[in-house]
């Protein structure tokens, strides 16, 4: 299974993006859907999780602008990210957790979000 991340690019401050990520084939059982980020110097920061119930996750930086969903027939996970800000600025990466067949995750090769002041 392969996931492709799109929907990054170059967006002044205030702006929005909306970033897609879907798998190449069926995933199986998935159990979480999330989007990382990871910005020059610092580590992998998780941005936000959906899980199988719908219920979701935003750290605290992001609540109120971001917002993450899924299209589970579709197995894409999206994140619309309004009022942008300078420090979004990273490479966001997709993640899918899934328990059936087996449990394992897998990760998209990441898009680029630049916010310019």
């Amino acid at each position: 299974v392969q996931l492709q991340a799109s929907g990054g690019g170059l967006v002044q401050a205030g702006g929005s993006l909306r970033l897609s990520c879907a798998a190449s084939r069926s995933v199986g059982s998935i159990d979480t859907m999330a989007w990382y980020r990871q910005a020059p110097g610092n580590g992998r920061e998780l941005v936000a999780r959906i899980f199988d119930s719908g219920s979701t996750y935003y750290v605290d930086s992001v609540k109120g602008r971001f917002t993450i969903s899924r299209d589970n027939a579709k197995n894409t996970v999206y994140l619309q990210m309004n009022s942008l800000n300078p420090d979004d600025t990273a490479v966001y990466y997709c993640n899918i957790r899934r328990t059936w067949p087996d449990r394992s995750e897998f990760w998209g090769q990441g898009t680029q979000v630049t916010v310019s002041s």
